[in-house]
């Protein structure tokens, strides 16, 4: 069964459980939040994060461009790819905006990347903030303040297709099950152990030692999850643990994931800049 859903592009993935902070600048998301506002606070205002194949998620800006241009955001698809169902990875996460709140000074920043609920950090966020973006008085007071949201992921989905008629981005989308799979439970454990390693080896690379008495959960689809968001990978490669067909291939990927990178970074002087697997080249 599919149903529509608005869909909010990042160069991130979001996984079920995870808490995403997004500041909210662009004027076809703030007409997203606008209509979010309007659904009643005792029911979900779900929206669809995908990760980008073929774009940014800020929609670039040019000098020269005549006042009459559209501005910054304006068209759904501004910064993406041609085709929508290639701009975008097939696999998704539902979230659901707990907190929208109205910002009322000028100034503001894109869409940040998913954090864990934990508030991120070595138990367990990704350690990713917001990505900064740059916006004058005028372009944010054109079509109303931005917005600053906190939401977080749901379900899995599989997006069907997408439509572009609309002030943002609608999706077509049929939400996927979690299934366990064989022998989730003891892949759980040998991916806790191996996490454990991980996060002490990258603590000594980067010069920092872990707090004491952390705790991390047992259930199998849990770890998997927040494992895939707080170990350092490409977006391709997060994208592949979200969709996963069930719990035990994923942490089976986990697995060796997490011995080979606690491998590489063992051997490394000091820790890679592993933002670079994230943002966008810069052409200067």
């Amino acid at each position: 069964m599919t149903t529509a859903l608005p869909l909010f592009p990042l160069n991130s993935v979001l996984f079920p459980g995870l808490v995403l902070p997004l500041n909210i600048f662009e004027q076809r998301y703030r007409a997203l939040m606008r209509d979010l506002l309007k659904i009643p606070e005792d029911t979900p205002r779900r929206f669809g994060v995908v990760a980008i194949r073929d774009g940014r998620e800020v929609a670039q800006t040019f000098t020269g461009l005549p006042e009459s241009a559209p501005p910054q955001g304006a068209e759904p698809m501004a910064g993406f790819g041609p085709d929508p169902m290639a701009s975008f990875y097939s696999v998704g996460c539902v979230a659901d905006a707990s907190t929208i709140r109205e910002r009322t000074g000028a100034g503001g920043a894109a869409a940040g990347g998913p954090a864990a609920s934990s508030g991120g950090g070595t138990s367990g966020g990704t350690g990713a903030g917001t990505d900064d973006a740059s916006v004058d008085e005028d372009e944010e007071s054109a079509d109303g303040p931005g917005y600053e949201v906190l939401a977080t992921g749901t379900t899995r989905f599989r997006l069907h297709s997408v439509d572009t008629s609309g002030p943002y981005l609608m999706g077509e989308i049929e939400e996927l099950p979690e299934e366990e799979g064989d022998g989730a439970g003891a892949l759980a454990s040998g991916v806790l152990r191996a996490f454990r390693g991980y996060q002490k080896r990258l603590a000594s690379a980067r010069e920092r030692t872990l707090a004491a008495g952390q705790e991390l959960p047992d259930d199998p689809s849990v770890v998997s999850y927040l494992v895939a968001a707080a170990t350092i990978l490409d977006t391709p490669t997060k994208q592949r643990l979200l969709q996963a067909p069930d719990t035990a291939t994923r942490l089976a990927d986990e697995l060796k994931l997490l011995r080979r990178e606690t491998a590489v970074i063992g051997k490394l002087p000091s820790l890679p800049a592993a933002e670079l697997t994230r943002d966008p080249t810069s052409p200067n």
